[in-house]
């Protein structure tokens, strides 16, 4: 029983990633070099918001 303990989680980590390879095999990422960083959308940088927490200015 001690053995299965050990073995089920290394199986099911070796299923992931064999699963993992075979997907990126299947599905190339052909355009991945040609999309931004999803972090900052464009012009988010040049017009930078207030700090949360300070009060809007008065008109």
């Amino acid at each position: 029983m001690a053995m299965l303990a050990v073995l089920i989680p290394l199986l099911t980590l070796g299923v992931v990633l064999v699963l993992g390879r075979y997907e990126e095999m299947l599905l190339p990422q052909e355009d991945a070099g040609r999309r931004e960083p999803a972090g900052v959308p464009p012009g988010a940088a040049a017009a930078s918001p207030a700090p949360a927490g300070t009060p809007a200015p008065s008109p």
